[in-house]
């Protein structure tokens, strides 16, 4: 069960989601860190996730790829910026593996994980965008 809080954004270019998951710290950020369990969830249906790929460091590489209904890939390349274990994780996508400049930044994310008591966690996303249309775009996929 989650429980839907409501955290206003920072910013226009900003998309937050916040939650309370039924779920402890530990096991909300494995969903995060761990490609099995990421190709499970990421993608918003229809869509899937075929392959996870993560090097779950401060300045480590991911790549995330997702397809379309048609089987179309969409890779997701980008760099971990901080990772506080069970706790936090700022990647973006302005970097590729080996800190090489992206063909198109759309973004840059930070997760947080708290202990919210009982086993369940406080997780907030805050998904902070190049420009308003990319947040929007991004609204859009759900």
């Amino acid at each position: 069960m989650t429980t839907k809080l409501d955290i206003a954004p920072n910013s226009d270019r900003e998309l937050v989601l916040a939650r309370i998951i039924d779920a402890p710290r530990e096991n909300v950020y494995r969903c995060w860190t761990e490609p099995k369990l990421v190709t499970q969830w990421f993608a918003p249906k229809p869509w899937t996730t075929p392959r996870a790929e993560m090097d779950v460091r401060t300045g480590g590489s991911s790549l995330v790829v997702m397809a379309g209904p048609d089987g179309n890939e969409f890779p997701n390349p980008g760099v971990f910026l901080e990772v506080v274990p069970g706790r936090k994780i700022v990647l973006t996508d302005a970097y590729t593996k080996a800190w090489e400049p992206s063909e198109k930044p759309f973004m840059t994310v930070v997760l947080t994980f708290e202990d919210e008591g009982e086993g369940k966690t406080r997780y907030i996303a805050r998904v902070v965008h190049w420009s308003v249309t990319d947040r929007e775009e991004h609204e859009k996929m759900g």
